[in-house]
């Protein structure tokens, strides 16, 4: 009898042939296996390539997001007093570039007459800041005159510290602070603004100050804890005529405003 060995032959084969055979075999499955990786690779590499046409690449001359902080400290920090406000603001436009120079009897036609105190004080400024532009600004200033009115009866005072010089608020302030502790309200409403002209241009050192005459109607009532009326009436239209002054700094890369002085005609 013959003693098994454990190993199966396959007839008409001899151990080399079976031994060859099962080299092949494992041969054939590494190649097998670099094959389908090299596929993958190549598939991965081919998606990076549309993705980089698609999305592009960084270059180093990309522009930065929008960084409003980043603006303010290349440009200059708004003054904290003034508040720009969509079609209310007191700025100044930059001159077209195309632009001729109005002769010197023609330049504040409508505004004033030459020679003037007020023709020499928008000269002075001129001189001083090329970009200002006085129908431009009454433009501005009738906007905000109309806001700080209705600022103060609202007892807005956020509104009113973006707007006004320190003195002119600590002024509206008390006024505010006076009304709240007599528990009163104040209600306001503009009729029209009939008139804003320029009354008043100086230059003091760097500051420009112009000052404007505001005729309007509005009507306007205060009334106290109960309702009751303490001041104005409800059903009449009063005619207001203010005249307040602006100031600004002519070498403040703000362009606005702020109110520095308060009157009235009435």
């Amino acid at each position: 009898m013959e003693r098994s060995t454990g190993r199966i032959d396959f007839p008409g084969s001899d151990p080399k042939e079976a031994l060859a055979q099962k080299t092949w075999v494992k041969t054939r499955k590494r190649y097998d296996v670099d094959i389908y990786t090299i596929i993958f690779l190549a598939l991965a590499v081919f998606i990076f390539l549309r993705l980089r046409s698609v999305l592009g690449q960084r270059t180093g001359n990309e522009r930065p997001p929008f960084d409003r902080t980043a603006r303010n400290a290349l440009g200059g920090a708004p003054d904290k007093n003034v508040v720009t406000m969509p079609g209310k603001v007191i700025d100044q436009p930059p001159l077209a570039p195309t632009a001729e120079p109005a002769p010197p009897s023609d330049r504040w036609k409508g505004l004033t007459e030459p020679g003037t105190a007020l023709a020499q004080g928008l000269d002075a400024i001129v001189e001083r800041d090329s970009t200002f532009d006085p129908r431009h600004f009454l433009s501005g200033a009738r906007g905000a005159y109309e806001m700080i009115v209705l600022a103060f009866a609202n007892g807005d005072r956020r509104s009113l510290r973006d707007l006004l010089s320190s003195e002119v608020y600590e002024s509206f302030d008390a006024a505010i602070k006076d009304r709240e502790k007599n528990e009163q309200k104040t209600e306001t409403r503009f009729v029209s603004i009939d008139k804003a002209e320029l009354v008043g241009a100086e230059l003091r050192d760097r500051t420009a100050q112009l000052t404007v005459r505001f005729v309007s109607q509005m009507i306007s009532v205060t009334r106290d804890k109960a309702g009751n009326i303490v001041d104005g009436n409800p059903d009449k239209v009063a005619d207001i005529t203010d005249i307040w002054t602006f100031a600004r700094d002519t070498t403040s890369r703000d362009p606005n405003w702020k109110l520095v002085g308060t009157g009235s005609a009435n």
